[in-house]
């Protein structure tokens, strides 16, 4: 066989080889999403939140006279739409956190380490949070988002074991009890993130829950979370990609949320000072 036969041979078995990849958007792509819509949104709310109250926002709204705040927003209305629109594409990045963490409970290979580090996470990114929204290095008003989705891990666990254990040992497992406990562990779940203060606090906890419930069939979950996300308004358009999600990792992106979380805090920061308004309350 000469090698112009082995050619022709290796194109045709490459051309009739299938294509695993699956179209649609990986796991990878989605966490990219989540993260540069989160780092808008914090961009917009800690530091552009800061020049508006720099330049008397909190002043003018808070006046008796309609006409300084008409005044203001004439004289800053690109800050202050600049500001609105990107704590707007921000809304999208939470929701798309919840799903993917609903992926990684589903997929873990081992749930306490998975735990473990979130909480890790929470507590090594409170400074850092702390710092870009408070200019304070522990503030106990308001936790990040880590502190949220580990609640949310919580709150699937214990859903899954109660609906999984079998009641009254050899007979029909009891859906009343089953009712009353995930109820119960919910509101558990949903007190400590209301009494911890944590960023979206009892409803990002609900909302894990929700989309967790319809987890199983795609559109159900689209519209669980559709609905759940609706106080928000752009927030039901995080279900979008997620739509379009295919099941695959994609990238190995593991840890860059974790890291990237803290990191990009410190440097929002980091700018404010050298911008001089680190000083001033974020809206």
């Amino acid at each position: 066989m000469d090698s112009l036969q082995i050619n022709e041979q290796a194109g045709k078995a490459v051309l009739s080889a299938p294509d695993t990849r699956k179209r649609g958007i990986s796991g990878s792509t989605l966490k990219i999403i989540a993260i540069v819509t989160m780092f808008i949104d914090h961009v917009g709310a800690a530091l552009l939140g800061r020049f508006l109250m720099a330049s008397g926002y909190m002043e003018a709204a808070l006046s008796q006279n309609v006409a300084d705040l008409i005044l203001w927003l004439e004289e800053n209305a690109a800050l202050y739409l600049t500001y609105t629109a990107m704590r707007m594409i921000g809304r999208i990045a939470f929701p798309i956190f919840c799903f993917l963490l609903i992926e990684g409970f589903q997929k873990t290979h081992d749930v306490k380490k998975y735990a473990l580090r979130l909480g890790i996470f929470a507590l090594i990114s409170e400074i850092p949070f702390d710092l870009a929204f408070n200019a304070q290095v522990l503030e106990f008003s308001y936790q990040n988002v880590f502190f949220t989705l580990f609640l949310g891990l919580l709150a699937m666990l214990a859903y899954d074991k109660i609906w999984k254990a079998q009641f009254f040992s050899g007979k029909a497992p009891n859906l009343a009890a089953k009712l009353f406990l995930s109820a119960a562990a919910l509101l558990v779940c949903c007190g400590l993130a209301e009494a911890l203060k944590t960023d979206y606090a009892a409803i990002g906890v609900l909302c894990i829950t929700v989309m967790y419930a319809f987890r199983k069939k795609k559109a159900a979950l689209i519209a669980a979370g559709c609905v759940a996300f609706a106080w928000e308004v752009t927030a039901p358009l995080a279900f979008l990609p997620i739509g379009f999600y295919n099941g695959q990792r994609g990238l190995k992106l593991k840890y860059i949320f974790y890291l990237f979380y803290p990191l990009h805090l410190l440097l929002i920061y980091g700018i404010s000072l050298l911008l001089g308004v680190a000083g001033y309350a974020v809206v």
